[in-house]
């Protein structure tokens, strides 16, 4: 698989810890500059996000707020509509009320008009009935009268 020319050289010992400098500015190209640019790229891209992520959420906020405005806007329509049909449906009940209580009063004005009418008809048929018996006892008394005449 592997020549032994392109396998890596691990001859040599390992070096001592006074033989290596640790610097805390990376050298450049080394992959110590790339993973600090990375963490810079992380952080920069997670500030956008998290940026992106906020604008997205006050927007969200704003359209359900008007979602909800928009909501009650209607549901208050339908309400405001049905408060006016029933101030109008009382102000119907109040005019058929007068209506009936006057129908009321003229229908007990008739009841009593024709009360008496019917008492007055009573009478006449009364005065009727007691001039006929008064013509009759006046025939009959006459009749005694010229029975008693004539004999």
């Amino acid at each position: 698989m592997y020549s032994q020319s392109s396998l890596p050289l691990a001859h040599g010992g390992v070096a001592s810890s006074s033989s290596f400098s640790f610097s805390l500015e990376p050298e450049p190209g080394g992959v110590e500059e790339a993973l600090l640019q990375l963490v810079q790229d992380h952080h920069q891209t997670s500030l956008r996000l998290r940026e992106v992520t906020e604008k997205a959420k006050k927007d969200a906020i704003k359209k359900a707020a008007r979602a909800a405005e928009l909501m009650v806007d209607a549901v208050n329509g339908g309400v405001q509509e049905s408060f006016v049909n029933e101030k109008r449906i009382e102000y119907e009940i109040r005019a058929l009320t007068a209506t009936i209580t006057r129908f009321t009063k003229q229908t007990d004005q008739w009841l009593s008009v024709t009360h008496s009418m019917n008492s007055a008809i009573k009478e006449i048929g009364d005065f009727e009935n007691w001039m006929k018996i008064m013509e009759f006892d006046c025939k009959s008394i006459t009749a005694a009268i010229y029975n008693i005449h004539q004999a």
